[in-house]
């Protein structure tokens, strides 16, 4: 129960890697805040996950608006008490270019949400996390912002990059309230968005979904693609107090993939 105790608020909950990440964030013994656009949905991965509804909350909310994120804190300190950690998961990836194709609109989309949307949801976290007396932020990465996608994505690669400088920023900014920041970078993670690109290429390449997966699993020194709950569990460990000096750093779970950078 490394979270025993402890609040935490996980935003762009859904299927996949929010998900997973809400999951293991309750069963470590942490009272937890799930948030989304769609309420919906919200309440039916809530009642999934804590059908007594005693130690989850569903807030509804729009990272892009700051007023909302305000308001999912706030109301996070007045359901639990307060609030420990924040892992920051809702991102916009659907916009796919490079620089010739990407149009000022879809930049604009990606920064907002990616960016802004990250700093406003941290800030807004920042004064419940001084009253705890410290906390964790954590956000998620893409190593896209080094490496050359394979099918390219310059507004997004680009959005996750000046993440890991806010990183940097945050974390010396921070560290006098005793706010750590650090951000988990995945690869390609086994959960729907993945498993819906294998079905794509099989049925457009006209192989077993088998044989696409296996081409995938050549990229890693470990042999297979890391899962959804593989990053979730590395998440957990940041925003626990096992963790609490390492603040202004990023770890990749990847399987090796780039372990050479």
């Amino acid at each position: 129960m490394v979270l025993g105790g402890k609040t935490v608020l996980v935003s762009g909950v859904g299927p996949g890697l929010g998900g997973e990440i809400a999951s293991r964030v309750l069963r470590d013994g942490a009272n937890l805040v799930i948030g989304a656009r769609n309420n919906e949905k919200l309440v039916g991965i809530a009642k999934e996950l804590d059908p007594s509804g005693e130690r989850v909350l569903a807030h509804a909310f729009d990272i892009t608006d700051e007023s909302a994120c305000t308001r999912i804190v706030a109301a996070t300190e007045e359901r639990f008490g307060g609030l420990d950690a924040m892992v920051q998961v809702a991102a916009f990836d659907a916009v796919f270019g490079n620089l010739e194709t990407t149009s000022a609109d879809d930049w604009r989309k990606v920064m907002e949400v990616n960016v802004i949307g990250s700093m406003q949801l941290s800030r807004a976290c920042v004064p419940a996390m001084e009253r705890r007396g410290g906390g964790s932020i954590v956000l998620i990465g893409s190593q896209s912002y080094a490496l050359p996608p394979d099918t390219p994505q310059l507004a997004y690669a680009s959005s996750k990059g000046a993440l890991l400088s806010a990183n940097i920023q945050m974390a010396h900014e921070l560290g006098a309230k005793k706010i750590r920041v650090n951000t988990v970078i995945p690869t390609w993670m086994w959960g729907p968005p993945v498993e819906g690109y294998v079905k794509w290429q099989a049925k457009e390449r006209g192989i077993p979904e088998a044989e696409v997966k296996a081409q995938i699993e050549t990229k890693f020194p470990l042999g297979e693609i890391p899962a959804d709950d593989d990053v979730a569990e590395v998440v957990v460990l940041f925003c626990s107090d096992r963790m609490r000096m390492v603040t202004g750093q990023y770890l990749r779970v990847d399987g090796g993939e780039k372990m050479t950078l």
